[in-house]
């Protein structure tokens, strides 16, 4: 079986718009979070991390567009373009396009303006891509809740394993909108703060906009100095409610397992943990429940959430490129956010950024519905 591996990257955030960017602000545990006040899309205050419509624009302007488009497109095709400038590929009937999301162009359906209101069926969002970057084949469009972006990395994984695709362009991206704000307000799951994965005086979830993709490929002279191999990889859903987590972390723990089980490699081996974290109640201690049952309780962890916000589709993608960042530069994040620990068992949150030498990690998502992805990634020597 061929081997994959991830290379070229991108982030599209409100730190920048390519991947350092978002890096050295990381480092320097520098959020992205800001507090709003903008009753089109909430009454309430709320907290979130959102890209600039101006100068998304403006960047989007310089590749030459011949008709409108989005703002999730623009975010969709600019990171795209970014990675696949980078790597330098022809995208012939060998390169794939694989795009994961939980809401695509929902805003379509909330605002006035050019689109039609097709425009919100993820086919043709997906569509309006693939034509705009010249792919020879259609788009893969990935929407399984809050898994979709590390799930739609095992899914290139497996196509390129079974021969369909030698590279595959795997992007995330999802919106801060009316919709998706109003839908977690209803749960009484959004805090009006940053949020604190883990933390004994979390508050609940921020949500963040981000477009993010990465080269997923088979062949080894499309590495570079971030690439790692994926090892391991496996989904489970166990269905335990349409959105609230197993109080057992069942689906979650079972995906570890079996990840690891593909990668041949034991907690001890594992040297740090990308977890959700999202700082729901619920969430961060079906986690808890599900390392400790996995025999990871000693694992280094982090949430990425209080840098990005929970950027929903794109977040199991964005972290792991976060992740194959931290590999390289031998440096372990900060879960930003937490001070004291506030779920039933033992974890090792990583309180502030550091040097260590890391040569694999965990990359786990679990999302409304049940679903849960889990894949093992190693360091591939520069």
């Amino acid at each position: 079986m061929s081997k994959a591996y991830l290379s070229y990257n991108s982030i599209v955030s409100s730190y920048g718009f390519d991947s350092l960017s978002a890096i050295e602000k990381i480092k320097r545990e520098v959020s992205s979070l800001q507090v709003f006040e903008d009753k089109d899309i909430l009454p309430d205050r709320f907290c979130a991390s959102r890209i600039s419509t101006d100068e998304l624009e403006e960047a989007f302007d310089r590749l030459g567009p011949k008709e409108p488009y989005t703002k999730l497109e623009k975010m969709f095709i600019l990171t795209l373009k970014n990675s696949i400038s980078a790597s330098g590929l022809e995208l012939d009937d060998r390169v794939g396009l694989i795009l994961s999301t939980t809401k695509g162009n929902i805003d379509v359906l909330q605002e006035s303006g050019p689109f039609a209101k097709n425009r919100v069926y993820l086919s043709e969002m997906g569509r309006k891509i693939k034509d705009f970057l010249g792919f020879q084949n259609d788009a893969i469009v990935l929407s399984n809740a809050c898994v979709s972006g590390i799930l739609a990395i095992a899914v290139a994984k497996r196509l390129i394993a079974q021969g369909k695709f030698d590279h595959v362009f795997v992007a995330g991206g999802d919106l801060v909108t009316k919709f998706i704000l109003s839908g977690f307000n209803a749960f009484q799951a959004l805090s009006n703060e940053p949020c604190r994965p883990y933390c004994k005086t979390r508050s609940g979830i921020n949500i963040g906009e981000v477009g993010a993709s990465v080269l997923v490929t088979k062949d080894i002279a499309e590495l570079n100095d971030t690439s790692v191999e994926v090892l391991g990889e496996s989904s489970c859903n166990d269905a335990n409610h349409i959105s609230g987590p197993s109080r057992t972390g069942e689906g979650l723990y079972r995906s570890v397992i079996s990840a690891m089980g593909q990668a041949q490699l034991s907690p001890l081996d594992i040297d740090f943990v990308s977890a959700h974290g999202t700082a729901t109640p619920f969430n961060d201690e079906m986690e808890a429940i599900a390392f400790n049952r996995a025999g990871l309780q000693k694992v280094p962890l982090n949430s990425l959430k209080g840098y990005f916000g929970h950027t929903l589709g794109a977040s199991g993608l964005l972290e792991t490129i976060v992740g194959m960042h931290s590999l390289h530069q031998n440096t372990l994040y900060a879960s930003k956010g937490f001070h004291e620990m506030g779920v039933s068992k033992s974890l090792n949150i990583i309180e502030k950024t550091k040097s260590a030498s890391l040569k694999t990690f965990l990359k786990t998502a679990s999302g409304f519905g049940g679903c849960n992805t889990a894949v093992v990634f190693r360091k591939v020597a520069s």
